[in-house]
């Protein structure tokens, strides 16, 4: 038997008590060296068993209170067992004071070496491992991990064992980028280690115990000595999943606010909406609308059966490459593409079963995975679907109706197919309804206000659809652009009015507002222009007519119907030319002036005293009468070409003057281009660049380019008021249309003068004139006398001696009026010619 103390069997003092298999136990040989190193010694001082095994205990301790201890252990076999107070040394570098019983092992009647048992000081627990700490760290939630100053693993809790399914033992002294990709912690150690200050980390990867990557957060803090000394650096890591996926939703739909309805049309709408939900959300969308909201039309009430639906938008992830993305600017089929499904703007039909139709017919969203058996019916029945489902490996999807104000505008599908991203689960429904919602509403103010744009804009161009009427006056072109913003279409106008005697008016003019009342206050004002100029009205009385027919209609609407006011006040300017005089007579009422641009090129702005707007009913409108010479191009606009690019108005008549003066497409820098291709220059250098903030007023351009009636077309006689002055008038006029080649007017015209020049002399003053203007296809007889009294035509009774003679020339003629001028009347007659052979 062998004796008490020998080894395996405890001292004669040790007897009866129990082992503590926990306790830090060491064995040494007869030299000194550690032979055996217990569980417990690794956790009290941090060594694994091969790095110490074989190392000489005494280092171990620390003089001077280490001496008697380590004295003990260096002698290889103690003379009898002894208890002392030392400091030890841990292996991370911090010191702790333990109590340490030193016994020896005996085999035979020679030593074996000794026994050292290590207990720590119960005031240095929080530098051991006592057991409610010990707890702590293995039993803990959340997982714990120390890193050394060298960045290598020092300790991990059952919770990171479990995560990263490696052992403490087989991670140890291992740095984060050998155990983990991506997290970028080592240079956070290092930055706790240098500032002893907290930090914190994000990050989303995939440990080996989890199936994908999800997000995590890594608390970091220092753990100092009792000076100060940083000896490590702890991490705490918490698995943020669930709070990662919450504050992702929130900030989608705070972007979805945001980037969703920046513009007034549908289709960009449902870009904003797929640029907003992918990558975030989903790896790919598709957005679909029934036809009729393209139109800007209500949408019609769906029947059971299916649906057919048009593409507005699709975006994919990057994974999926086979799809063509178009974007806001882009038109449908511009791209080329490669793989089935439609493209954007095509039609595809969803059979009943599917789940874009049922979402559409029950108004529901719904959320499927690839396994549910409605998928293997809707996939059965559309092999387009199925093809692209198999293609890109679909896990999951969310069908989505976009529904607004009660109606159904179309539907979204959400489809994830990313092997790393979680399928759909009914939570993304929630984040899915709201985001659809905001973008329905979006689209549904997008298609109302596409209808009624459209409205107005059909309205404007039916009022402005220039049609080029028989006049010689001037060469004219002429632009319409309604605004491209939010504003929607105004009131501009311009017109170009054929008048009697060879003349022609020029009208542009700017009603208040955007919309269908302001294109229909425009139209009701255009019409007046039209009426007031066949009277042949000069200028300034013109304006003055129109202002009252603005003063006296009703400006407010109808409070109780929510009718918005459409006649809110109105710019104009109207001018007349004479080419036989070439006198340019016009008047403004708070309108822009029109610019001179004569055939040398010189340009110039007209002098011109600017009237109110009409509306105001406050000061009278003056006239201004030039000559200017032909060829002359006069330039008519509204303000909407000043304030393009946000210019003001002197800059904008700066820039318009530079352009006038430098046209790009002039054919020699001396000569003026045609008004079609001035017209171009001036909208090239005033509009704002393609890609540059939409055009915010709309815009109407009118260039006239003056001719000259010489005499070659012009005759003209002064007459006495003499009864026999009658004849030699006919004869004058019959010889002038000899010479002109136009003798089949002979007859008319003989009768036509005769009656003109028998009322001026019976019934006016002098001085008479007779004037006779040749065109190419008419013939107009003019009779001018010193007296202000307009001849009226009536019908003369059987024995009356006059009053048949403006009958007569009714009768004779198409056309024949009074124009009134300063020196008295013109009475007029015209006639229509046969074409020249």
């Amino acid at each position: 038997m062998d004796r008490p103390g020998a080894l395996g069997q405890p001292a004669p003092d040790m007897i009866g008590e129990p082992l503590d298999t926990s306790a830090a136990i060491v064995l040494t040989d007869p030299g000194g060296r550690v032979t055996a190193w217990s569980t417990g010694a690794r956790r009290l001082l941090g060594y694994a068993p091969a790095e110490i095994i074989g190392s000489l205990a005494a280092d171990l301790f620390v003089p001077p209170s280490g001496f008697p201890a380590a004295k003990q252990v260096e002698q290889g076999r103690p003379q009898e067992q002894t208890k002392h107070t030392a400091v030890v040394r841990h292996r991370d570098g911090h010191r702790l004071t333990a109590e340490v019983l030193t016994a020896p092992l005996i085999e035979g009647d020679s030593g074996a070496g000794a026994l050292l048992l290590f207990t720590p000081d119960a005031s240095q627990a929080t530098h051991g491992d006592d057991r409610l700490m010990r707890w702590l760290f293995t039993q803990s939630p959340v997982g714990l991990v120390i890193y050394g100053r060298d960045r290598e693993l020092l300790r991990a809790n059952d919770e990171i064992e479990r995560k990263i399914e490696h052992q403490e033992d087989d991670v140890r002294g291992l740095r984060p980028s050998e155990i983990l990709e991506g997290p970028g912690l080592e240079g956070r150690i290092d930055q706790v280690v240098a500032t002893g200050e907290c930090d914190s980390l994000e990050c989303y990867v995939k440990v080996p115990g989890e199936a994908r990557a999800h997000a995590w957060v890594m608390d970091l803090f220092p753990l100092k000595d009792d000076t100060g000394y940083v000896q490590a650096v702890a991490v705490a890591v918490f698995d943020y999943s669930q709070q990662y996926g919450s504050r992702e939703r929130l900030a989608l739909l705070d972007e979805a606010r945001t980037r969703i309805g920046t513009s007034l049309d549908v289709t960009g709408t449902a870009h904003e909406l797929a640029e907003v939900a992918v990558p975030r959300f989903a790896d790919s969308i598709t957005v679909e609308l029934l036809d009729s909201v393209f139109r800007g039309d209500q949408p019609p009430p769906l029947a059971p059966g299916g649906v057919t639906l048009r593409r507005a938008a699709h975006v994919s992830g990057p994974v999926d490459l086979t799809e063509t993305v178009s974007g806001p600017g882009e038109s449908p089929g511009e791209s080329p593409r490669d793989g089935p499904g439609p493209a954007p703007g095509e039609t595809h039909f969803h059979t009943e079963p599917s789940p874009p139709a049922r979402c559409l017919l029950t108004s529901q969203a719904v959320v499927h995975q690839a396994t549910d058996p409605e998928i293997a019916v809707w996939l059965a029945a559309d092999p387009v679907q199925a093809e692209q489902a198999r293609r890109h490996g679909l896990h999951s999807l969310i069908a989505a109706p976009l529904r607004a104000r009660g109606k159904d505008l179309g539907v979204v599908l959400l489809v994830r197919h990313t092997a790393s991203r979680e399928p759909f689960t009914e939570d993304d429904l929630f984040v899915t309804e709201n985001l659809v919602a905001r973008a329905a509403i979006c689209m549904d103010n997008a298609r109302r206000y596409a209808r009624e744009r459209g409205i107005a804009l059909a309205l404007q161009r039916s009022l402005l659809t220039y049609r080029p009427e028989a006049q010689h006056a001037v060469d004219v072109a002429s632009r319409y652009l309604p605004s491209e913003g939010g504003a929607g279409v105004g009131g501009d106008w311009f017109d170009v009015i054929p008048l009697p005697c060879a003349r022609v008016g020029l009208v542009v003019g700017d009603v208040v507002g955007h919309g269908i009342n302001a294109s229909a206050a425009m139209g009701r004002l255009r019409t007046a222009v039209r009426t007031l100029a066949d009277i042949d009205m000069p200028p300034d009385e013109l304006l003055t007519h129109l202002d009252d027919i603005v003063t006296h209609a009703t400006p407010e609407g109808d409070a109780d119907s929510g009718e918005i006011a459409a006649d809110l006040g109105a710019t104009c300017l109207y001018a007349i030319y004479d080419p036989v005089s070439r006198h340019l007579t016009l008047a403004t009422a708070g309108h822009p002036a029109p610019a001179l641009v004569s055939p040398d090129g010189t340009v110039q702005s007209i002098d011109l005293p600017t009237g109110p707007p009409l509306g105001l009913g406050s000061l009278p409108f003056e006239a201004t009468e030039l000559e200017i010479p032909e060829g002359t191009s006069l330039v008519l606009f509204t303000d909407g070409l000043l304030g393009a690019r946000d210019r003001d108005v002197d800059e904008g008549l700066e820039t318009l003057r530079h352009t006038l003066e430098h046209p790009t497409a002039a054919p020699t820098p001396a000569a003026t281009p045609p008004p079609e291709a001035l017209c171009d220059s001036i909208l090239e250098a005033m509009l704002p660049a393609p890609g540059d903030r939409a055009q915010a007023d709309d815009i109407a351009l009118v260039i006239a380019r003056t001719r000259a009636l010489d005499e070659n077309h012009v005759a003209q006689w002064d007459l006495t008021r003499d009864p026999a002055i009658v004849a030699e008038a006919r004869e004058h006029a019959s010889q002038q249309l000899t010479t002109w080649g136009v003798d089949d007017a002979v007859f008319t015209t003989e009768l036509v003068v005769s009656e003109l020049v028998t009322n001026a002399i019976r019934h006016a003053t002098a001085p008479i004139q007779l004037r006779l203007i040749r065109q190419s296809h008419s013939l107009i007889c003019e009779v001018s006398d010193g007296s202000t009294t307009t001849p009226h035509l009536r019908r003369a009774r059987l024995f009356d001696e006059g009053g048949r003679g403006l009958l007569l020339v009714a009768q004779l003629t198409p056309r024949w009026g009074t124009r009134h001028h300063p020196e008295g009347k013109t009475i007029w007659a015209e006639q229509t010619l046969s074409p020249t052979p």
